[in-house]
C-alpha cells in the first residue's frame, strides 16, 4: 500500500480525493482535540482504500477541504467505513451538516458476528490480523505542529489496518445472514440529528428526578440557555454549569442572585456578575413545561415484585446463554430494561419484533409464560421446551 506525506495543500487534496472516489470503499479516521472547548477541534484525517492512505492536516494554512467533504457526504458510490465512528461523524456534520453516506461502523457489525459489546480498536486489530497496535501516540496534543514523524505512523496506522479488516467482517456478515441486523443501527449512525444539538431539547440529556412541570420548564430553560452561553463562548458546557448544578437550581431556584454564592457547583463571583444576572432572568422568565412536551412516562408493566424479578433474571440468563450460543453480542439483541419490562408484561418491545424476535424474542416469551425451561446438556447449560422435557421423561420411564 502506498504511504503518501502529509497532505497540506489542497490541490494534493483534491488529487487524492479524486482517485479515492473510485474506490469501492474508503476507511476515514480523525484526530482532534475538544477538552477546552465546546466545538470539537479537527486536527488530522486519515483517509485510505486498499492501494494507497493518506493523513491530510486540516490547520494547514489555505487548504480548503471541499474535495474530502464532497467525497464523505456526497458520493454515494464509494462506502465509508469507520470504526466507533460516533464522534468522527459529528465533526463532519459540524462542518456540512450532514453525515458520510453511506456509512459503514466495524465497531457495531463486531457486535453481530461475535460477543464484543463495544470492542476497541487495538483488539480489533488484534483479532483480526494479530497486529499489537503502539498506542505510544494516542493521547499526543494533535493541535501542535509541525506533528512528528511517529505521530502520522501512528494515525495513518488506524485506516490502513481497517482497510484490510472490513472486507473480512463483511465477508463473515454475508456468510452469517446477519447484515439485516444493522439496518436499524447504521441508520441510526447516518442520521445527522443525533449529532446536532438543540438548545431547546438539550434538556432532555440531564437526569431529574420528577414530572414536575414547573421544574422542568425550568430546566429546559436552563439547558437551553446553558447551551447557547457555551456555543457563544466555544467552552464545554460544563464549564458553565455542571449537570448536577443546573438540576439543582432547577428544582430549588435562588430567589435573587446574591442566593447563587450559595448554590453548590458555582463560584461567589456569580452574586454580582453578568453571567448571574442572565441566569436569574432565565429562571424568571421560565414557564411550566406544557403536557405536549411533558417527557413520556417510561414503559412498565405491573410492579416485579420478588417474583417478577426472579423471571427477569432468568430472562437475562437466557440472554446470556442465546448470545454465546449464536455468538453475538447480547446488547444488540436487548437490553436488561426490556427484560424487566417483558418480565412485567410488556410486549411493544423491540425484542418482540423482527429478527430479534426470531432469534431471542420468542424464546424469551415462552419463558416468562412458562412453555420453556432450562436445562443441563453436555455440561452447558440450555433451553429446552416443556414438552420436549416431558416426552424425553416419559421415553426414559418406558424404556425402565
Amino acid at each position: 500500500m502506498k504511504i503518501h506525506d502529509l497532505i497540506t495543500t489542497t490541490d494534493a487534496l483534491t488529487d487524492l480525493c479524486e482517485r479515492l472516489s473510485k474506490s469501492d470503499f474508503v476507511t476515514v479516521d480523525t484526530e482532534f482535540m475538544r477538552e477546552n472547548t465546546y466545538w470539537p477541534e479537527l486536527c488530522l484525517v486519515q483517509i485510505a482504500n486498499t492501494e494507497e492512505a493518506a493523513a491530510i492536516d486540516p490547520l494547514a494554512e489555505g487548504i480548503d477541504l471541499s474535495p474530502l467533504l464532497k467525497l464523505l457526504t456526497e458520493n454515494e458510490d464509494v462506502l465509508k467505513v469507520f470504526h466507533a465512528g460516533g464522534q468522527d461523524v459529528e465533526i463532519i456534520v459540524n462542518l456540512t451538516g450532514k453525515t458520510p453516506f453511506p456509512i459503514f461502523d466495524t465497531q457495531i457489525a463486531m457486535m453481530a458476528i461475535s460477543q464484543s459489546e463495544q470492542i476497541g480498536y487495538a483488539n480489533l486489530v488484534d483479532h483480526w490480523l494479530d497486529i499489537v497496535v503502539d498506542k505510544g501516540a494516542r493521547f499526543t496534543d494533535w493541535s501542535r505542529r509541525p506533528l512528528t514523524d511517529r505521530q502520522i505512523e501512528y494515525a495513518i496506522g488506524d485506516v490502513t489496518h481497517l482497510s484490510v479488516i472490513f472486507p473480512k467482517i463483511l465477508k463473515k456478515l454475508v456468510k452469517t445472514g446477519r447484515g439485516g441486523w444493522l439496518d436499524a443501527e447504521m441508520e441510526k449512525l447516518a442520521d445527522a440529528s443525533n449529532y446536532l444539538v438543540d438548545p431547546e431539547t438539550s434538556w432532555k440529556r440531564i437526569r431529574q428526578q420528577g414530572r414536575n412541570p414547573q421544574v422542568l420548564g425550568r430546566l429546559k430553560a436552563l439547558a437551553g440557555w446553558r447551551e447557547g452561553e457555551a456555543q457563544h463562548k466555544n467552552i464545554p458546557r460544563g464549564r458553565i454549569m455542571r449537570d448536577e448544578t443546573l438540576a439543582d437550581i432547577a428544582s430549588h431556584p435562588p430567589k435573587k442572585q446574591a442566593d447563587l454564592a450559595k448554590v453548590r457547583g458555582l463560584s461567589n463571583a456569580w452574586k454580582d456578575n453578568d453571567i448571574g444576572k442572565r441566569l436569574l432572568k432565565v429562571i424568571a422568565d421560565a414557564e411550566p413545561m406544557p403536557s405536549s412536551e411533558m417527557p413520556e412516562k417510561t414503559k412498565r408493566g405491573a410492579p416485579l415484585g420478588k417474583e417478577g424479578a426472579l423471571v427477569a433474571d432468568l430472562l437475562k440468563l437466557l440472554l446470556k446463554i442465546r448470545a454465546r450460543e449464536i455468538d453475538v453480542a447480547a446488547r444488540l439483541l436487548t437490553r436488561a430494561d426490556e427484560m424487566e419490562a417483558l418480565a412485567a408484561g410488556v410486549r411493544d418491545l423491540k425484542v418482540l419484533e423482527g429478527w430479534r424476535f426470531e432469534v431471542f424474542g420468542k424464546d424469551a416469551l415462552e419463558l416468562v409464560e412458562g412453555k420453556t425451561g432450562f436445562a443441563v446438556k453436555g455440561g452447558k447449560l440450555s433451553m429446552t421446551h416443556i414438552d420436549d422435557m416431558k416426552a424425553s421423561m416419559e421415553e426414559a420411564l418406558t424404556e425402565e
